[in-house]
């Protein structure tokens, strides 16, 4: 099989969905993988998705990039802050998950979190980023960097524009044209009623809702083709995942 670069959605703790989807994929140790970020809270196995991730990395080419979620538990991990709104929002899930490690596997996990990526740019100038941005000059000129995991306005434009406008119009976005393509999670396609990948414009979002009644996916970034998981729900039924 030619090696592929595979892009995957928001794990949100759930290591049996993460197995699913590479195992539905059939990955292999030439593909490249890019992950889009969240990969903690929700689910009941957070740190267990990071420990198989940091394992993952030293067989094939792995690229991570951090997601709002992350952040929250990175800094837990370096300062023991817990943030009210984090344990809102899937904390205490990851905390835990976190019970049963020891010092030396927690500062194995920090180091992880410290080396994800803000955002990745391939050679085919496509850009892999958890949320979005809003400088005009791309994310290299991004004020403010929390927009990298929280910015939801690059994907509603993309949706607003979709089908409405062509590239060649001077009314085209310009942060659209910036790149062939973007990938992105952050924002569940429940939110529209989809399960699947949405495409607006160039945007692909591929979080599918993994963090609460959705399944996983995972996508072959040049053929479109995806793979899921099964639900959460269904994968999880003794938990709750993230309360929408």
């Amino acid at each position: 099989m030619k090696p592929r670069t595979l892009v995957i959605g928001d794990i949100h703790g759930g290591l049996k969905a993460l197995k699913q989807v590479l195992a539905r994929a059939e990955v292999t140790a030439q593909d490249t993988l890019i992950f889009l970020g969240d990969y903690v809270d929700g689910w009941g196995e957070s740190a267990q998705v990071i420990q198989f991730l940091i394992e993952l990395e030293q067989k094939q080419t792995c690229i991570f990039i951090k997601g709002n979620h992350d952040l929250w538990c990175e800094d837990w991990l370096k300062e023991h802050i817990l943030d009210k709104t984090w344990l809102f929002h899937g904390g205490q899930s990851t905390l835990k998950s976190y019970e049963s490690l020891n010092d030396a596997e927690h500062a194995l996990h920090l180091n992880f979190f410290e080396r994800m990526r803000l955002y990745y740019v391939d050679e085919q100038n496509r850009l892999f980023v958890h949320a979005g941005f809003t400088s005009m000059h791309g994310p290299a000129q991004e004020f403010h960097q929390s927009n990298f995991k929280w910015d939801r306005t690059l994907w509603e434009m993309a949706l607003t524009m979709h089908k409405h406008i062509t590239k060649d119009s001077k009314l085209y976005p310009k942060r659209l044209l910036l790149f062939k393509e973007i990938f992105i999670g952050h924002t569940p396609t429940l939110n529209y009623d989809v399960t699947i990948p949405m495409n607006g414009c160039n945007v692909w979002n591929v979080d599918t809702g993994a963090a609460f009644t959705g399944s996983l996916t995972i996508m072959d970034i040049d053929t479109k083709e995806f793979w899921q998981s099964d639900t959460l729900v269904s994968l999880y039924p003794n938990e709750k995942g993230r309360n929408r």
